[in-house]
């Protein structure tokens, strides 16, 4: 990854541009309006990473700034659900652990010395999940039905994420 100093590139504008789909989504009522908008977000998370790699584009600040926007998206579409009674409590938390997981795993990481030197990077797992996520929200919205299969699979995923991610961190501690 070459470093940029800048924020302004365009990959990183999708990867912001994902804040202003999760107001538009929770703007909406219409549930068709709300899958067009997490469709663009799916796109945009592709866009961004395959743009940035396409013109040389990445940067630290894009890494960080690509999952931010991702979660952010999740997260702000994932309590409209709660909020609006499309997503029971439980549904919600499940929802929200693998992200929960990581943050928790990030702030510990970056507190714990030996693990500070540690990158965190995308990995398989955690898009899976992503991906899960965005298709359950859009099954909460035109397929209820299949909603609660789709969570316990999100629940499934996620628990796997979070251990390829603790075991992926642990190797790298120990390099």
């Amino acid at each position: 990854m070459t470093p940029r100093p800048s924020l302004g590139t365009i990959p990183n504008l999708i990867s912001v541009s994902r804040v202003a789909l999760a107001a538009g989504f929770v703007a909406s009522s219409a549930p068709e309006t709300q899958v067009g908008i997490i469709g663009a977000a799916a796109v945009t998370d592709f866009l961004d990473g395959w743009l940035a790699r396409r013109v040389k584009a990445t940067s630290r600040w894009g890494a960080m700034l690509d999952p931010i926007a991702d979660r952010f998206f999740v997260l702000t579409v994932v309590g409209s659900m709660l909020f609006t009674g499309r997503l029971g409590t439980g549904g919600y938390f499940v929802m929200i652990m693998r992200d929960l997981a990581t943050a928790v795993g990030f702030l510990v990481a970056r507190v714990i010395p030996w693990l500070r030197k540690v990158t965190f990077q995308a990995r398989v797992s955690g898009k899976v999940v992503t991906v899960l996520q965005l298709i359950t929200l859009v099954a909460l919205l035109i397929a209820p039905v299949l909603a609660p299969w789709l969570i316990v699979l999100v629940g499934v995923t996620s628990v796997l994420s979070i251990a390829d991610y603790t075991l992926a961190l642990w190797r790298a501690r120990a390099r």
